[in-house]
């Protein structure tokens, strides 16, 4: 694998439309981060709330949140499993170019984010049908899955806008 190049030493035109890609899909990103927060306030009972619903006891007391149906849990699931595949997919075949970390921490970074999507967006389902507290699990995996992002969009947005 010698001749692999980094991306340090791709073309000019390319590595500028790497950093133009990673700025605006950060955007992206930080807009979910954001609406997530606004659902949620960022914290468990709030993710508690999001998707299994408030807690009615007086008679007639109409809640402020619904529980998710099983329709709506699918189709947030779906969609976001099968975007973020390709966004963590596209962001791992970059980071495998970049220099800036020895290859185990490396493949961490590319592998990580695929494993915390599934566990975050099945929790779903597990807030919704077995217990609350699976919004810690929730929120655990949701950190990684983020964090494991903007890692590895800083270290490919440092690199492409860097020469050799």
């Amino acid at each position: 694998m010698t001749d692999v190049k980094t991306l340090r030493e791709f073309p000019r035109e390319i590595k500028i439309l790497i950093s133009a890609f990673v700025f605006v899909l950060t955007i992206g990103v930080t807009i979910g981060v954001i609406y997530v927060g606004y659902n949620t306030d960022y914290t468990p009972s709030g993710t508690q709330t999001y998707y299994a619903g408030d807690s009615v006891t007086p008679e007639f007391e109409i809640p402020d949140q619904y529980p998710r149906s099983f329709e709506a849990l699918l189709l947030t699931t779906h969609t976001h499993v099968t975007a973020f595949a390709i966004i963590f997919l596209i962001m791992g075949v970059l980071m495998f170019f970049t220099d800036s970390l020895p290859g185990p921490w490396k493949l961490i970074l590319m592998i990580e984010p695929m494993a915390s999507t599934l566990v975050t967006f099945g929790s779903f389902f597990a807030i919704r049908y077995i217990h609350g507290s699976f919004s810690y699990l929730t929120m655990v995996s949701g950190i990684l899955m983020y964090a494991s992002y903007y890692v590895t969009a800083i270290i490919i947005f440092r690199e492409s806008i860097s020469s050799h």
